[in-house]
């Protein structure tokens, strides 16, 4: 899988590239491309078949990465057959050290979020497996997952805002680019709002499809409405810290972001869990309620506009 770093970074990469220039659909189409031959090359290489030996583990590695790279060949082809909006050229490839510094400039920050986020996840479900044990990490795992599956459509919806943003503000559009914005974490609401209802009603049904342990399916029954609470917030809240980015302004979500995870989420979730003798149940409550005041920051700061006078 790190041997395989430059696939993914570049599969992501140009998805980004064609999403900014307002073709979202090459963006999905590769990831169904990528994610099909996953899922028919995993068994195959996993179990074998026929003259192919059985690879285990590797077997699942292999096939995501040559899922990832035909995903990436279907890219290329549309970058440079010429038929669309962007039509890339070999001598543009050339280092533009200007350009650099500037995209430079503007990611940093933007990587420092997913720095920050991700630690914090890390931190969480270690202090899941302290406090629950293997129980506690298991239903955590799966609840996490599940949570992942329903935010991916959400994503879809959020990285939508931050073109828009992007593309409205670029355009001289600024009221448009703060309605598009407005709408989007609308219709995300209205989305994770019924994803919420799936996950109260269908918490048990879901949690038994991971695991027959029944320990591990009661903590992730309980992991699974915890964090539904809040993901109507979430849903908002992604939203919020696209449309920054999108403008440019990529300081503003990672300082939230800071504040919410590692000053806010992590101390509460420590507290909770081994202060006040609540367990894994203590991590679960503090996800939804430091996201809730992650998504309130992000909304103030959106009102205030300061996000539309970015330069870049």
């Amino acid at each position: 899988m790190m041997g395989s770093s430059f696939i993914i970074m570049l599969l992501f990469l140009i998805n980004g590239i064609v999403r900014g220039a307002g073709n979202a659909a090459i963006a999905m189409k590769s990831l169904w491309i990528a994610n099909i031959a996953n899922i028919i090359l995993c068994p195959i290489l996993i179990n074998g078949l026929g003259p192919i030996p059985a690879m285990g583990l590797t077997g699942a590695a292999v096939a995501t990465t040559i899922g990832r790279g035909l995903g990436v060949c279907y890219q290329v082809y549309h970058m440079f057959n010429g038929r669309h909006i962007l039509k890339f050229k070999i001598a543009q490839f050339l280092p533009d050290w200007d350009q650099i510094s500037v995209i430079v400039k503007i990611a940093s920050p933007a990587v420092l979020q997913f720095v920050i986020a991700s630690c914090s996840w890390i931190f969480l479900a270690q202090l899941v497996a302290v406090t629950g044990g293997d129980e506690g990490s298991a239903g955590y795992q799966t609840a996490l997952r599940l949570m992942m599956f329903f935010l991916l459509p959400a994503w879809g919806l959020s990285n939508a805002a931050a073109t828009l943003a992007g593309q409205n503000l670029g355009a001289g559009q600024p009221d448009r680019a703060q309605e598009s914005v407005i709408k989007t974490a609308k219709y995300n609401s209205i989305y994770m709002a019924a994803v919420m209802l799936i996950s109260f009603t269908l918490a048990g049904p879901l949690a038994a499809f991971f695991s027959n342990d029944a320990e591990v399916r009661e903590i992730a029954v309980t992991a699974i409405r915890v964090l539904a609470t809040g993901y109507i917030f979430y849903g908002i809240g992604m939203v919020m810290i696209n449309a920054f980015n999108g403008a440019g302004d990529t300081w503003t979500p990672t300082k939230i972001n800071f504040v919410g995870f590692w000053l806010f989420q992590i101390p509460l979730a420590y507290l909770l869990a081994k202060h006040f003798k609540m367990g894994p149940l203590g991590v679960f409550m503090a996800v939804p309620i430091a996201e809730t005041a992650i998504t309130i920051a992000g909304i103030v700061l959106f009102k205030r506009g300061k996000w539309k006078k970015v330069v870049v």
